[in-house]
């Protein structure tokens, strides 16, 4: 029977709580599942049973005590397995780094806290590819195997169904592909059977074969059970072995099979995943910013002051966890899922909002800040762990013709009155750039009636801006970038028309299925209006306003005195349909690499014209044509996920918009009534990051850090304190080692600091506490994520400890 080998039988019910129907519908589909689960347990004895996703199992704790009762016992028993060990079965591009940590924080926790275990199994059999980095974080959240689908046979070549996945910091989980389906429909399983047992080759002579109803819920059925029981007598097939992943995984590895490693991504399925619905995107990136910052922020305001550490992180945490489900958050759920999603995001986002605030208001609170006529003190406070010059923006009341601005320590610096937000008299708005210590804060003092100091404006024309380092024109027909000078190299960072809006055709359903490349341009977005809008010692603000059909744009290049990042803040008004828009950049480079951000590390690409998932930021870099220089350029983002670098032309794909949840091969009537995705108003923000170097060198990652969290700034009055009027309470002695997270501990207020290595280098570094003569001397391996835990008490010593606070 060995010769033939084994097929372990895996009872499963896919369940999406959420795709075309509501969260409402997949909760009620939950119970149903798991009630039907639990009646096929009473009536087979060897039935076993596998299930993700800790959300579920709180639904039913909180809706059906009974049920959830029975549920332990038969996780206790062993027949009812628990997999996967995060909140939900999410999308596994598109979150952040810290999202990945905390699916399994709170998953494994809560598993642990009611049923006493933890998954040892990851388990993502329907999300639309998988980023290099997950190995890593798996392993660090206890999960030592990892089930996968997608990407399938004809989309990922990989050495076989069985291999050990590989991160870059060495971390390896033993890594199953299901064959052919997660599911089954709900009658006799012989043709999964079959087709499943071909698939068996040596020495790998035991698959897993998934069978029960799926989707929509369901789970095996009487049929299903029945069917297999028969086809275990007959000799034309593997044994069949009613079984879990769990135990399929020990099995094999207590059979030390020399299986083949795997260090790569795994992609690509449904490339239009990574761009379609560019709201729930936009609202994931930026309540994941705000959850970082805010916890940041409250932690530290609790160890220095005592203030009570935020309430409700958890909570918000899970509303964003929820809703990277992977048919949320790619885009492609029906579209009033979209409002709950939103509705989900915003409760995160006023929670984080909260806690910042009360965060802020206690260090701002507690500076000496001494009395002084005609003087009004800004609190900046700089979120990240290195000293960060960076942009404030900020409205004011009162502001008198004779304004000025200085910092702490009584140096005069030139500020900019800007637009404000609001249209009457009495507002004002104001810029500048702050320089701010490792994460900290600085006061800074506006004093009205005072004449400011005579700050020469920067450079600017109706179509060119000007600092130190770089020179950029605009073409007034076109409202394309004609030039970016890097004026140190008299070197034209940009080959061709840069910054330029194409459309892009686009008949794919909302995942895109089959489809890599979106290259097939049908129009340009063509200038209306290019004007200089704003011009001062900080800043200089060129306007370009353009059209394509319908639809417009506005790109307002932002150039400031002093730094070598173009910011561009971009407001889309979209009504196409079946199209997409890119910005290209063409690079003036040879030998060029194209690096991606991806959670928690980087990963290199061909540059082939590929759809490709990606974070924050994506750069090219190489040298310049005939010479010897090292150079490169860097798109930073605030929202967008999904990118492609053709050659030397790197884009951004700002949107599409198909149908919503247009699965093929329905193919929608062209006469038919639709809603499409991305109709109407939109604003993001991105920057163009010309370089010298390599992008480490360059830092891409903490500017690009910097352009989402960004520096938190409260007006205050004069008051005494205890406080100086300039503090810093983490700083780390290596660039290249950044903090992800800070934040308390689940079971304590012991401090949980989280950082990782972005350089791929080996590094010795140097955490420092200074307020609490806390030193962490620690050594990262490369792409290392370490995570601390720092006792309140200050008689014990920091350890490091899991991503799941063990």
């Amino acid at each position: 029977m060995a010769a033939k080998g084994r097929l372990h039988m895996i009872g499963h019910a896919h369940l999406d709580p959420v795709w075309l129907w509501q969260w409402q519908e997949g909760f009620q589909e939950t119970k149903a599942t798991f009630r039907s689960a639990l009646d096929r347990m009473q009536e087979y004895d060897d039935f076993q049973f596998i299930s993700s996703s800790a959300a579920f199992y709180e639904w039913v704790e909180q809706s059906d005590p009974e049920m959830f009762a029975e549920i332990r016992e038969r996780v206790a028993e062993g027949r009812w397995c628990l997999v996967g060990g995060w909140w939900i079965e999410p999308d596994c591009n598109v979150p952040s780094g810290e999202s990945f940590v905390r699916q399994g924080l709170y998953g494994q926790r809560y598993f642990q806290s009611r049923f006493g275990r933890r998954a040892k199994v990851g388990f993502n059999p329907d999300s639309f590819g998988h980023n290099a980095v997950l190995p890593q974080i798996l392993k660090k959240s206890g999960l030592d195997s990892y089930i996968f689908m997608r990407p399938m046979p004809n989309e990922k070549g990989l050495p076989g169904r069985l291999f050990w996945w590989e991160a870059d910091d060495g971390s390896k989980v033993l890594t199953y592909r299901i064959p052919y389906e997660y599911l089954t429909w709900g009658q006799d399983v012989e043709h999964h059977l079959r087709r499943c047992a071909a698939e068996l080759k040596a020495p790998i002579n035991d698959l897993m074969c998934f069978y029960g109803v799926g989707n929509h819920g369901g789970g095996p059925t009487k049929d299903n059970i029945d069917s297999i029981h028969k086809w275990q007598h007959d000799d034309s097939l593997p044994e069949l072995i009613m079984t879990n992943p769990e135990t399929y995984f020990e099995e094999l590895k207590q059979q030390e099979l020399d299986l083949p490693v795997v260090h790569d991504d795994l992609q690509h399925h449904a490339s239009g995943c990574y761009a379609a619905h560019s709201g729930i995107k936009m609202w994931n990136r930026k309540a994941e910013q705000a959850l970082g910052t805010a916890e940041k922020v409250s932690t530290l305001a609790n160890w220095a002051l005592g203030a009570p550490y935020g309430k409700g992180f958890e909570q918000a945490w899970k509303n964003v966890l929820f809703n990277q489900f992977h048919d949320i958050l790619a885009g492609t759920s029906l579209e009033s899922a979209y409002d709950d999603a939103q509705w989900m995001y915003g409760e995160a986002m006023s929670i984080a909002a909260r806690n910042l605030n009360y965060g802020m208001q206690a260090f701002s609170w507690a500076i000496d800040i001494p009395e002084e006529d005609q003087m009004k003190p800004l609190v900046v406070f700089n979120p990240h762990s290195w000293a960060a010059q960076v942009p404030v923006e900020i409205e004011v009341g009162g502001l008198k013709d004779q304004a000025a601005l200085f910092t702490d320590d009584e140096v005069e610096i030139p500020f900019q009155r800007t637009q404000s937000q609001a249209t009457c008299r009495g507002r004002s708005r104001i810029c500048f750039v702050a320089d701010l210590p490792p994460m900290g804060y600085r006061v800074y003092k506006l004093r009205f009636g005072r004449e400011a100091a005579p700050f020469d404006n920067m450079a600017a024309g109706e179509t060119w801006l000007e600092n130190a380092q770089y020179r950029l024109e605009v073409d007034p027909e076109t409202g394309y970038i004609s030039q970016l000078l890097d004026k140190g190299l008299d070197y034209q960072v940009f080959q061709g028309p840069a910054a330029r809006p194409v459309v892009i055709d686009d008949k794919s359903d909302t995942w895109s299925h089959n489809i890599l490349r979106f290259q097939d341009e049908v129009g340009q977005f063509r200038a209306v209006v290019v004007k200089l809008v704003e011009q001062g010692p900080v800043r200089s603000i060129l306007r370009v306003r353009s059209e394509y059909g319908l639809s417009s744009m506005v790109q307002d290049f932002v150039m400031y005195q002093g730094r070598s990042q173009i910011d561009v803040r971009v407001t889309v008004d979209w009504r196409e349909q079946f199209k997409m828009l890119k910005l290209r950049f063409p690079v003036n480079q040879v030998f060029q690499r194209a690096t991606y951000e991806i959670p928690y590390g980087s990963l290199e690409r061909p540059v082939n014209g590929d759809e490709q998932p990606g974070g924050a930021w994506l750069d090219v870099s190489g040298v310049t044509e005939g010479r010897k220089d090292r150079v490169g350029v860097a798109l930073l983002n605030d929202s967008k996920y999904s990118f492609d670098v053709l050659n030397k032309e790197m884009s951004i794909t700002v949107l599409r918009s198909p149908v919503y949840a247009n699965h093929d091969p329905m193919v929608p009537d062209p006469d038919g009534h639709y809603s499409f995705i991305d109709q109407g108003i939109q604003r993001f923000n991105y920057a163009i990051l010309p370089h010298r170097g390599s992008w480490e060198e360059a830092g891409v990652v903490q500017l690009a850090a910097e352009l989402n969290q960004k520096p938190i700034a409260l007006w205050e009055t004069y008051h005494k304190g205890s406080l100086p009027q300039q503090n810093s309470y983490l700083q780390v002695d290596t660039d290249h080692v950044v903090v992800g997270a800070l934040k308390q501990a689940e079971d304590s207020e012991d401090m949980i600091l989280r950082c990782y290595e972005t350089a791929k280098v080996a590094v010795d570094t140097v955490i420092t506490l200074p307020h609490w003569q806390r030193t962490i001397a620690a050594s990262f391996g490369p792409a290392e994520i370490k995570t601390f835990r720092i006792p309140k008490d200050p008689d014990k010593p920091v350890v490091e400890t899991s991503m799941s606070e063990d």
